[in-house]
């Protein structure tokens, strides 16, 4: 896999701030450790990794053979990747910080419930099965890995899985932290909800970079 020490840095980046922005999968993390306690969190965070790594087998597979058929079979990709990064990054920008309503009633009605035994295999089954039959992940990794794929590179189909998985690794020790910060969070609702409104225009605005870069790409030669 042929990819430069910034791009590479840049792409680490990426995958940290976007795991850290608030989304289904945070909130699922969240609600779980604070119904059952910090390692039911981290199971939950595990599981989500579980099915992301369906996502990446099944996008590499889609990648490789769709950019080795044809140059319309890019172009589609190219224009449908960075519409949709695109639209993420400007719902991310322009969100309002009393849009986490649902969020914070999620949060408080997990801090309010005491807490429980779970088990465990089931709170990793229903993170995994969560991200696995979410189709945005499927359409995130489409959009985003090919980017940092050198045309030039011969097997894109391993080098798009070998960035899934430093994607998928990275996203664990922030998952992890998000479970031992769900206490913190349950005092600070308020103020947590404030960081992650700018959190969200930090990476709203990377987002839509990410989507013009990825819209102004050129075909790679055959």
């Amino acid at each position: 896999m042929s990819i430069e020490t910034h791009q590479l840095l840049v792409f680490i980046a990426a995958g940290w701030l976007l795991n850290l922005t608030p989304g289904p999968d945070v909130l699922y993390i969240v609600s779980n450790a604070l119904r059952s306690g910090t390692r039911a969190g981290i199971v939950a965070g595990l599981g989500i990794t579980a099915g992301c790594f369906v996502h990446i087998f099944a996008a590499a597979v889609g990648v490789g053979a769709l950019l080795a058929t044809s140059a319309t079979a890019f172009t589609v990709l190219k224009w449908l990747g960075a519409a949709y990064l695109l639209w993420m990054g400007v719902r991310m920008l322009f969100s309002r910080a009393s849009g986490d309503s649902a969020s914070s009633a999620a949060i408080a009605a997990a801090q309010a419930a005491p807490q429980q035994a779970v088990s465990l295999r089931g709170v990793f089954l229903g993170g995994f099965w969560t991200n696995v039959l979410n189709p945005k992940v499927a359409i995130f990794f489409l959009a985003f890995v090919p980017q940092f794929i050198a045309p030039a590179t011969e097997n894109k189909a391993l080098a798009f899985v070998l960035l899934g998985v430093l994607f998928n690794v990275n996203a664990i020790p922030v998952n992890a932290g998000w479970a031992l910060a769900a206490t913190w969070m349950a005092r600070r609702v308020g103020a947590v909800q404030r960081g992650m409104h700018w959190l969200d225009r930090v990476a709203g605005a990377m987002f839509i970079g990410f989507g013009l870069k990825l819209a102004f790409t050129e075909q790679p030669s055959a």
